[in-house]
């Protein structure tokens, strides 16, 4: 196992002023917004060639004690095309949750239990196949764990988080909300690819 790298973070945690140190990074490449059921089946047939996704979800932030939301994004990132499911719009219909169930298919994220859990709340499935980064890099014994720490680390670069607060909820997403899903599901599956090198 690889432990003696000389980056910064894996000898001693990553600290916030070296993040923010960090250039920023956007995914920009192609994004899907898919809302209805004929861009469901487009999206579907284009990740059938996928074998690893980068997985995230966005809900709408509650600010008010017994305030709560479901899950109002799903994002799945391919090698060249970011998909964001919009699930007020979809629910969570049997094609993606037959993703969400394959073993077949890599789905790499952070705080994935949390995630899954919300998402059960559309509709039930049973998860395979799922990769939470932050194990990963506990075995790499890196320090940082989550998504914007790891880019740093094994990226060298910063994610943007302004959009992360702003309400997943509305209608229509707004340039800045695709672009902030977009990476986070793209940061994911690259940090998996790296991670996965540097563990073997």
């Amino acid at each position: 196992m690889h432990t003696t790298d000389s980056r910064p973070g894996f000898t001693q945690r990553m600290t916030k002023e070296e993040i923010n140190a960090c250039p920023v990074r956007r995914w920009e490449g192609v994004i899907h917004v898919v809302r209805t059921a004929e861009e469901l089946s487009r999206a579907v047939r284009a990740l059938a060639e996928e074998s690893i996704l980068g997985f995230d979800t966005e809900t709408r932030p509650a600010y008010h004690k017994g305030e709560s939301y479901l899950p109002s994004l799903l994002q799945l990132a391919g090698e060249k095309e970011v998909f964001l499911f919009q699930l007020k719009h979809l629910g969570l219909p049997e094609p993606l949750r037959e993703i969400l169930a394959n073993p077949k298919v890599v789905k790499a994220g952070v705080s994935l239990a949390y995630d899954l859990q919300e998402l059960h709340k559309l509709a039930p499935f049973r998860p395979a196949g799922f990769v939470d980064l932050g194990s990963l890099a506990k075995e790499a014994e890196i320090k940082n764990h989550g998504l914007r720490g790891l880019a740093a680390v094994l990226l060298c670069f910063r994610i943007a988080k302004g959009a992360q607060t702003s309400n997943w909820a509305r209608d229509v997403l707004d340039p800045a909300q695709i672009r902030y899903a977009a990476t986070d599901a793209w940061v994911g599956r690259e940090l998996y690819l790296k991670l996965r090198a540097v563990t073997k």
